[in-house]
């Protein structure tokens, strides 16, 4: 069939990995492999254009679609009608029972951000998504001995997945030689072990599409959708997908992904982590314009992210499409009741902000916000499903709101240049161990974080940024912090510290932040890490 797989072959690994399943997967590659390389190539373009003085709008090729004010989405499918709660999480199978029985309406199950691609990772989380839906999943903890099973069917929240972004490559498969995306083999493994199951349960295969930047990469999207709808003899129309609106060029596309995907489309959701992540990434070598405070001062109310979220939410009810809001990171502490009142504050906060504004729904990382994000929403939405009414017509953003990133207030200190370097290299020490999802200040950090952390050490140190007593931000200066910022988890971790996962972290901090070329995502060098 030309599809090769050199991934080690664990137990119950050919369950996943059969001829049929590989042969569906190989067409995928073979229809829309060379498309995806040339869109990844568009985007190389466009940050050329920036870094040389270019700037982002809204396309003008593109206002016909905007202007026009009679097309809408599909109504929502079976299971995605009410989302005001949603938890996110990876596909292990302890996780995968949690998050099932957790009371949110909807699980993100991630094989992306909070997930780590190993190998094994991604098979075995093809199989815990397999055995949840045919409930034959269990999971006993082996410290405690505690068992998971699942709650009964109906008090199940809906599965949607988040494949791999288009950047990502499997690189344990080639087909015709050619190295297999990651986004397309995740995408049709789930669909073809688990699209019908979901359809015998009455609901269907719906999917979260991350970091995207232009409609024409919805455009492909929808195509393999198509196409595997066809191929798998699924009506067109049954896939259902929520985009991440997670980097600064999708948002000035937000009308246009929704219509190229309007047949399946299930909303937006503003995640805003990646989200900052790419407006450092995109302006980086801009100058002092672009440079923002360092990541803990910057709040969903600075003024280039309150336009962002206004417009998503105007945008989606416009078009009849779901608003998802943003995540609330935080774990609560079985020991600091102080930590955790002060944290239940802010996410109380943030939760009526988004629900005020006319989001549908949210994000939280723990079961334990689930009741109280759900509260929050009830009081908004009583007995309604969701607020796609409220059109928020008053809403007017235009590209200098998007981009004025120069009027968020905050400063740039020695204490959160440090932060950055020690929340990078105790994620990226989790990351190299398998770990995605990973417990750092009492917050469930993700790859967003990693990436805000280095990519903002790297624009400090590109634009000359100082401190507030006028040091400079400088390698050297960066490289002193990172010794004394390791030997502090050292001392903090004691016997639990693992010096060659470590090292392999400063390693891999060093060549992403201290590096002349900045390196477009941290997972892809980290990646070939990876046996």
């Amino acid at each position: 069939m030309g599809v090769e797989v050199t991934g080690p072959t664990n137990e119950r690994f050919d369950e996943i990995l059969t001829p049929e399943a590989l042969q569906f997967v190989g067409t995928l590659q073979r229809e829309f492999g060379e498309r995806r390389l040339e869109l990844l190539a568009k985007r190389a373009e466009r940050q050329k254009a920036i870094d040389g003085g270019g700037t982002l709008d809204f396309l003008p090729e593109t206002a016909g679609v905007r202007a026009d004010d009679t097309w809408r989405v599909a109504e929502p499918a079976p299971g995605l009608v009410d989302r005001r709660v949603e938890i996110t999480g990876p596909t292990d199978r302890k996780m995968t029972i949690n998050a099932l029985n957790s009371g949110a309406k909807v699980w993100l199950a991630d094989l992306e951000d909070a997930n780590t691609p190993l190998w094994n990772n991604m098979i075995e989380g093809q199989l815990s998504l397999r055995d949840a839906l045919d409930r034959t999943i269990d999971f006993t903890d082996p410290k405690s001995g505690k068992t998971y099973a699942l709650k009964p069917d109906e008090e199940l929240a809906t599965i949607v997945v988040r494949p791999r972004g288009w950047h990502m490559e499997e690189k344990h498969v080639t087909v015709d030689g050619k190295v297999m995306s990651g986004s397309l083999f995740d995408f049709g493994m789930y669909m073809f072990h688990s699209a019908r199951r979901q359809l015998a349960k009455g609901k269907g295969p719906y999917f979260y599409l991350p970091k995207m930047e232009s409609h024409l990469e919805a455009r492909l999207w929808n195509d393999a959708f198509n196409f595997a709808q066809d191929a798998l003899e699924i009506p067109r129309g049954t896939i259902r997908a929520t985009v991440l609106i997670e980097t600064i060029p999708a948002a000035f596309e937000m009308e246009e992904i929704l219509y190229e995907l309007r047949d399946h489309s299930a909303g937006l959701n503003a995640g805003r982590w990646d989200y900052l992540f790419s407006v450092i990434k995109k302006f980086r070598s801009r100058g002092e314009k672009f440079v923002l405070p360092e990541r803990n001062a910057i709040t969903m109310t600075a003024p280039f992210m309150r336009a962002y979220t206004e417009l998503l939410v105007r945008t989606c009810h416009k078009r009849g499409a779901h608003a998802i809001g943003g995540m609330a990171a935080f774990i609560p502490s079985r020991k600091d009741e102080d930590v955790n009142r002060i944290a239940f504050e802010k996410v109380r906060a943030d939760k009526t902000r988004e629900a005020g504004d006319g989001f549908d729904g949210s994000w939280v990382a723990h079961p334990d916000l689930v009741p109280v994000c759900r509260e929050i929403f009830d009081g908004v939405l009583g007995d309604k499903p969701n607020q796609r009414d409220r059109l928020r017509e008053e809403v007017e953003v235009s590209a200098a709101d998007l981009l004025s990133v120069d009027k968020t207030p905050g400063e740039i200190t020695e204490a959160g240049l440090r932060n950055n370097i020690d929340v990078a290299l105790r994620y990226l020490a989790a990351w190299l161990n398998g770990s995605g999802a990973v417990a750092i200040h009492n917050l469930m950090e993700d790859a967003a974080t990693a990436e805000i952390s280095r990519s903002q050490v790297w624009q400090w140190i590109y634009n000359g940024v100082k401190l507030p007593d006028g040091t400079l931000i400088t390698r050297e200066l960066v490289g002193a912090l990172l010794d004394e910022e390791l030997a502090k988890i050292q001392d903090e971790l004691g016997d639990a510290y693992n010096s060659e996962r470590y090292n392999q972290a400063v390693a891999l901090f060093k060549e992403v932040t201290l590096a002349d070329e900045y390196s477009e995502f941290l997972t892809t060098p980290a990646y070939v890490r990876f046996p």
